[in-house]
């Protein structure tokens, strides 16, 4: 089974042995970033440093000429990633004999949100999320197509991972995050993430809503949550506090933004990319979810994309919905977490694999390599020379 491990630029610029210390754990390929979202990320073998801090969104190389005349443009990185550092670290990669593929996040940018306040998703209260731009907002959406095209395709990838295409809400993980204090739920996420900028309420209206009247009842739905009450799972919980009619309004409404992004950006990508190009996207099967793996619908995302990247630390189960729609070409990759500090489970990696290649699985995706312990290192060498 091919196994991909993920991989920041820095963990290998400026560290003569990481490139080879990777391709020793038996891998044939790197899932590298080329753009990516801020993040405080620990490098615990690098011979410079031990913490490189991301201080927003960027990418990490040096951008093209298209952005020049654009008001939404990619930031280029500070002193944690100078220059193209992903070329860099890629070329060191590829000598050691490594597959190098594009790790692209989307729609995750909390400077672009700051800078640019009504690119934000607005929720029902009026309050904006920075880190999630509205997919909906034809500019925005442009914008993400572009960016897809430009980051996916550097010089000598493979194909390319998009991160992020799709809805961002309101679980995000946000710096010193303190949103935990009352157990939303799957529902009470849905409805804290629904988007209320003007793109939306005029695609609400559109659909036949009155925006206002929308809003107000996502408020009055949200009022037992907020005092406590348990909610329903899945979208059974949604429709229950909302009303079936209601929530069907918003699900047609944000499935529709979401597929259009997730077919122009692939879209884009192919028209950039060479022959041969495999294009994947971190996804979810439950398509009204958002956050870093998208929420889609299996078979259209499956028409539209050579595979899936599937969460599946907690478990494989995410994988039979994809499964049931794969042709014999369709890449399937169980992204398994195999740092233990960060919940995942590198001694039972090889258990682990075999489990999710009986749903379906036919890669494995390893988060993340950069970040993980020698001890991890070293119970994932064993993993993989077990299955291989």
């Amino acid at each position: 089974m091919r196994a991909s491990a993920f991989l920041y630029p820095w963990d290998v610029v400026g560290d003569p042995r990481a490139a080879a210390r990777i391709a020793d754990l038996g891998v044939e390929q790197v899932t590298l970033a080329a753009a990516y979202h801020s993040t405080r990320a620990l490098t615990p073998r690098h011979p410079r440093h031990r913490v490189v801090t991301a201080e927003h969104a960027a990418v990490l190389y040096e951008p093209d000429g298209r952005w020049a005349s654009r008001t939404l443009r990619p930031y280029p990185a500070g002193a944690w990633a100078p220059g193209d550092t992903y070329q860099e670290a890629a070329d060191a990669l590829a000598a050691a004999g490594l597959d190098v593929h594009t790790w692209v996040v989307l729609a995750h940018n909390s400077r672009m949100g700051a800078e640019h306040p009504d690119t934000s998703v607005v929720n029902a209260y009026g309050d904006r999320y920075p880190w999630a731009p509205c997919v909906a907002q034809p500019a925005t959406r442009a914008y993400l197509t572009d960016l897809a095209a430009e980051a996916a395709t550097r010089p000598g990838a493979g194909g390319t991972e998009l991160e992020s295409c799709g809805w961002y809400g309101l679980a995000h993980l946000h710096a010193h995050d303190k949103i935990a204090g009352v157990g939303l739920g799957e529902a009470g996420q849905y409805l804290m993430s629904l988007c209320f900028c003007g793109g939306c309420r005029a695609g609400y209206a559109g659909h036949g809503h009155d925006p206002d009247e929308l809003a107000a009842a996502v408020r009055l739905a949200l009022d037992p949550v907020w005092r406590g009450a348990a909610t329903d799972p899945g979208w059974a919980g949604v429709e229950k506090l909302l009303g079936a009619e209601t929530a069907a309004v918003t699900r047609v409404w944000r499935e529709g933004c979401a597929r259009a992004l997730q077919e122009a950006a692939v879209g884009a990508v192919r028209a950039a990319a060479p022959d041969g190009f495999r294009v994947l996207l971190h996804a979810d099967p439950v398509a009204h979810h958002c956050g870093a793996n998208a929420g889609v619908d299996p078979r259209h995302i499956l028409s539209v994309a050579d595979g899936v990247v599937v969460p599946c630390t907690s478990g494989p189960a995410p994988l039979a919905p994809f499964a049931a729609h794969a042709g014999p070409d369709t890449v399937l990759a169980a992204n398994l977490t195999v740092v233990a500090g960060m919940g995942g489970s590198p001694g039972t990696l090889a258990a682990d694999a075999r489990a999710a290649a009986r749903l379906g699985a036919t890669e494995l995706r390893l988060y993340h390599a950069g970040l993980a312990s020698d001890d991890d290192l070293a119970l994932v060498r064993t993993a993989l020379s077990q299955i291989a």
